[in-house]
């Protein structure tokens, strides 16, 4: 005796095999979409996140740099200017002696 109706059955595989085919069909649809998305956003020249966050870094570090010296010039001229206003200033010029 036969529990299953051969219909049943065909009707059953046939659906399993669109199922499949539609999910197949979705992803390659995401990978084409994916793809389409990297090569408008490569041609925006946009930084990766670790090339931004080494950059941020080095400006850190250079600024702290910036100011220590900053306050070792201060320390060691006496004045507590900052350097822009100090080179802001037009140096003396020595006389020179007239020849006779």
């Amino acid at each position: 005796m036969q529990n299953q109706n051969p219909l049943f059955e065909d009707v059953s595989r046939l659906l399993s095999s669109v199922a499949g085919t539609m999910a197949g069909a979705g992803r390659e649809a995401e990978a084409r979409l994916k793809e389409k998305l990297r090569e408008a956003v490569g041609g925006l020249d946009m930084v990766s996140r670790e090339e931004f966050e080494a950059v941020k870094a080095m400006a850190a570090s250079t600024r702290a740099e910036l100011e220590a010296l900053k306050a070792s010039l201060a320390a060691g001229t006496g004045r507590a200017e900052p350097a822009a206003a100090a080179t802001a200033r037009p140096a003396r010029r020595a006389a020179k002696p007239k020849a006779d």
